[in-house]
């Protein structure tokens, strides 16, 4: 079975984020970028996968972005997936959900996978658009937020549980099929020592635009249908304001001070 996981580099959940100049996009320098949260659960579904199924299964990272995303692609190697494919081009930069899902679903054409992993969606942006869009690109089926995942006995189905308002939906769906991948599916694993030292050996193949066919104006900035119009940083919080006194009288100033300057109540 051909197992795809695709993922995204992000910033780190700790890195402290600071608006650019210009108020397009965020400062990028010295900031830490990781894999994000979420694909970390879709490349060790796709690993359990071929655990289980013990017949050859492959599984193949998959990842569009800068030089940086290389960091993300050895370190889902290192926990053991066995190709990597680094989709690099600057032709690329600026894309939106549809543009970017649009090249990825190019790239994975000659690959056809069984089963495609990914994260519900990415940490920076949020949009959780890329996964239904490759999977309509692909004219695969489609399981989002999925909490719980079994590969059918006859390796043709798979019945995934998946997060929706208010509790939990069962579907089941033929495969070839993509899943996003929602917190608690399972529990990824820590890439070990030697899967480290392999993964720095191991190729990544980079594929251009030239290599899969899409004509420059349906990919990148000039594709893209949204984009960033302005960012702005939080705003700053006010200072703690500490009321001194006894309880009785700390309660009574509590509620004068919520009723005459924060007015919610």
């Amino acid at each position: 079975m051909k197992l795809v996981a695709l993922i995204k580099n992000v910033p780190d959940t700790e890195a402290k984020i600071k608006i650019n100049a210009d108020g397009t996009d965020i400062e990028t320098q010295g900031i830490k970028f990781v894999m994000n949260p979420y694909d970390e659960y879709a490349v060790e579904q796709a690993l359990l996968i071929k655990e289980q199924l013990k017949d050859g299964s492959t599984v193949t990272v998959v990842s569009l972005g800068p030089d940086r995303v290389v960091e993300s692609l050895r370190t889902a190697l290192a926990m053991g997936a066995d190709e990597a494919i680094h989709l690099s081009d600057p032709a690329f930069e600026g894309g939106d959900s549809q543009g970017n899902a649009r090249v990825l679903a190019e790239a994975l054409k000659p690959v056809a996978p069984d089963l495609v992993f990914c994260g519900k969606q990415g940490i920076d942006f949020d949009a959780a658009q890329t996964p239904p869009a490759v999977a309509e690109y692909l004219g695969l089926s489609q399981a989002l937020i999925a909490v719980e995942f079994k590969l059918g006995g006859d390796g043709k189905t798979a019945t995934v549980k998946r997060r929706v308002e208010g509790g939990d939906e069962i579907v089941t769906l033929t495969l070839p099929a993509l899943v996003s991948c929602e917190k608690g599916l399972n529990e990824p694993r820590y890439a070990s020592l030697p899967g480290i030292m392999k993964a720095k050996k191991k190729e990544i193949k980079k594929i251009a635009l030239s290599n899969i066919g899409l004509d420059a104006g349906r990919v990148g900035k000039s594709a893209a249908q949204s984009y960033g119009q302005k960012f702005h940083p939080l705003p700053e919080r006010p200072p703690v304001k500490m009321i001194p006194g006894e309880p009785k009288e700390q309660a009574k100033e509590l509620v004068r001070l919520l009723r005459a300057e924060a007015k919610i109540i």
